[in-house]
């Protein structure tokens, strides 16, 4: 099932999706990353704590993840924007 979601910010423009993580609200600063890769890196890097965190590049999360690309052992992002969901995770690192 889909979730409807939004983007404000904070001069009004809104950007419509959907939401393919945890329920609820969130608030931060919007950041980009242009990176090719090292997204599983960016998401738990303490440095992006309390941002909101979009990713130019347009193959988000085809690799999957796992446990050795973790910077620490949490998510410190308030948010992620991405703009296609991949279906498929496909490397032979993938854990999840």
């Amino acid at each position: 099932m889909r979730k409807s979601a939004l983007l404000i910010l904070e001069d009004g423009s809104l950007f419509r999706g959907e939401s393919i993580g945890a329920d609820g609200m969130t608030a931060g600063e919007v950041v980009f990353n242009t990176a090719l890769t090292g997204y599983q890196e960016i998401l738990t890097d303490p440095s992006y704590c309390r941002q909101i965190i979009t990713l130019t590049y347009p193959h988000i999360g085809n690799t999957g993840s796992n446990d050795d690309d973790e910077e620490s052992a949490q998510v410190h992002a308030a948010g992620l924007v991405i703009r296609d969901l991949p279906l498929l995770a496909s490397n032979w690192r993938s854990q999840r």
